[in-house]
């Protein structure tokens, strides 16, 4: 079914230098399940974060309780904006016409680089704030090699989380520099 549909917007446009329509079908299935793998790897760290909560929170409020809600927090409405825009952006599709849906894209990429350039740095800024809540009751309760595990590979993790965010920015910019050419 969804092919039809985009062979029937394919088709409904006027010349374009892209000659095969299967081309842009992988290309968006390819880019779908980028963004379904990235918001799948978000929302499984999210349950185990919830499920750490429920075993070891404390009843009490403090900074460690604090911690993991900013990064439960974070992580949940950064899943929801993801799923929200790829849900969007698939519903869209099937009820546009090719000028009306390319002009959406346009506006949704625009939107996209509000997400990436102002939304994603808070939920990183407060995920990371929220890590550093739990680093002392971490080293408290750990030896020191497997805090310093935790310390290593919390930070690596970030960096490779932050490097594919980056990477993914780059590829939407440039999608949104190449829309906004015809």
């Amino acid at each position: 079914m969804e092919h039809d549909i985009l062979d029937k917007l394919w088709n409904t446009q006027g010349d374009t230098t892209i000659k095969n329509p299967q081309d842009i079908i992988a290309k968006a299935k390819k880019q779908r399940k980028r963004q379904q793998a990235s918001g799948f790897i978000m929302s499984l760290t999210v349950i185990v974060l919830i499920a750490y909560t429920i075993y070891v929170a404390p009843s009490r409020w403090n900074n460690f309780t604090l911690g993991l809600l900013l990064m439960i927090g974070s992580l949940t409405f950064r899943v929801l904006l993801e799923f929200g825009t790829i849900h969007r952006k698939q519903s869209r599709l099937l009820a546009l016409d090719n000028q009306s849906y390319k002009n959406y894209l346009k506006r949704h990429y625009r939107l996209r680089l509000i997400i990436n350039y102002l939304i994603t740095p808070i939920c990183i800024s407060l995920y990371i704030y929220g890590f550093y809540l739990l680093l002392p009751y971490f080293k408290k309760a750990f030896s020191e090699g497997f805090y310093n595990y935790i310390v290593v590979s919390g930070v690596v993790s970030l960096i490779v989380v932050i490097a594919i965010i980056i990477h993914s920015m780059i590829k939407e910019s440039h999608f949104l520099r190449r829309l906004k050419q015809y």
